[in-house]
């Protein structure tokens, strides 16, 4: 073809000289045209060689295997105190004195505070006094009582008297249980006077000091106890994520997570710390303000290394992930459509797989979906491969690369 092309040009130039002809004239213009289009074969021609002997591009590819993969969860949670009592004045009168030392523990029944019992003591006589007047008022109206229905039965008096007596008689023995009642109260408030823990646990700092008048109006508060041993630990979950740990746990979506869950507490400096707790508490319904489902753990706290107000990380295991695979993060790529990974097949060609990320660790992702035990993933060099170009597969070891290689979130 090309010593065609040039047999035309070298015809063109002769005609040119002998003939005096002007470039553009007639004759001439079909053998430029001709020229032209032999000239364009020849560079495609030359282009399609030289594309074909262009080796496909190398790619990073790592290799999926099918595995179980533990489901797990590190959500953030708070340290709060199982039980909380608030310790209030049930009297009014003035703080004598504190009984406790502030910041310690305390048992249940132990005197924190003690209230002035002198006028509680004083209010007491008063009920007791008035209890034995109307025992002294029942015993005689007993008396009379009986009397007239001894006098009645002989018909010595009217009926209307013999009523009259034993009117008397019901009222002042009502009266009794009244006052009886009133000497009862005396004796609550004046036992209220001793202020005691109404649980066992950490007595924070004192509210009020001696000489204050408390109970005045209201039920002043003196101190809080908080029990810390054991804590608890107050998280939340997406609703997606809850679903996903209820699958692993084999429930219906209306069943509550089991509480017998193991739960692990990571510390602020990453470590684990040596009391595993439980799962306590899952609800049913989710959080208008939060979109999530509260849950709640329970972790013993025997040393007290824990303090209630405390943000700590959380490990569950909830089951396990089957027929999975886990992949570097860099493998795992976003569209509209979802997710999806690049495969270099049996024959060397790229593919598009769809694939479905269940949760991801430090450097991989769980994932599931169109893959095959044994798939070629690419790791790196993405950007130089389509779906159904050819591709040059590396292992990843053989690159150097690692499984974890990349740390990148999708």
């Amino acid at each position: 073809m090309t010593e065609t092309i040039g047999a035309i040009h070298t015809h063109i130039i002769h005609l040119k000289k002998s003939a005096k002809m002007k470039l553009f004239s007639p004759c001439i213009l079909p053998l430029v045209t001709i020229a032209l289009l032999l000239t364009a074969c020849e560079q495609a021609t030359t282009s399609a060689q030289a594309q074909k002997q262009t080796p496909p591009p190398e790619v990073t590819v790592v290799t999926a295997h099918s595995e179980s993969v533990p489901l797990t969860r590190e959500p953030v949670g708070r340290l709060a105190p199982t039980r909380v009592a608030e310790v209030r004045a049930r009297v009014a009168g003035i703080i004598l004195r504190r009984t406790y030392t502030e910041g310690t523990d305390v048992t249940q029944g132990q005197v924190l505070f003690q209230i002035d019992p002198a006028p509680l003591q004083a209010a007491l006589h008063v009920e007791e006094a008035a209890l034995a007047r109307a025992e002294a008022d029942a015993a005689n109206a007993a008396q009379i009582a009986k009397r007239y229905q001894d006098l009645a039965t002989k018909g010595l008096i009217s009926s209307q008297d013999l009523d009259t007596a034993q009117s008397n008689q019901r009222t002042t023995a009502a009266a009794v249980k009244e006052a009886k009642a009133k000497v009862e109260k005396a004796r609550l408030d004046l036992g209220y006077a001793t202020v005691t823990a109404p649980i066992a646990g950490h007595a924070r700092r004192a509210l009020v000091t001696e000489g204050a008048l408390v109970g005045q109006g209201e039920a002043t508060q003196l101190t809080t106890i908080e029990q810390i041993d054991p804590l608890y630990v107050n998280f939340s979950q997406s609703v997606s994520e809850l679903q996903q740990l209820q699958q692993a746990a084999k429930l219906s979506s209306s069943e509550k997570l089991p509480t017998d869950v193991p739960v692990e507490v990571l510390l602020p400096n990453g470590s684990t710390y040596p009391h595993a707790g439980t799962l306590d508490f899952s609800d049913l319904s989710v959080d208008a303000s939060t979109g999530a489902v509260s849950l709640r753990a329970v972790v013993p706290n025997p040393d007290r290394r824990l303090l209630p107000g405390m943000f700590v990380r959380l490990r569950m295991n909830m089951g396990q992930l089957d027929n999975v695979f886990l992949l570097p993060q860099a493998t795992v790529l976003r569209d509209n459509a979802g997710a999806y990974v690049m495969v270099v097949n049996a024959e060397g060609k790229v593919e598009q797989r769809r694939v479905e990320t269940h949760e991801m660790t430090q450097t991989s992702w769980i994932v599931s979906g169109d893959l095959h035990d044994g798939d070629k993933v690419i790791l790196d060099g993405l950007q130089k491969v389509t779906p159904g170009a050819e591709a040059n597969a590396i292992p990843a070891a053989t690159s150097g690369a690692t499984t974890g290689a990349s740390s990148a979130k999708p």
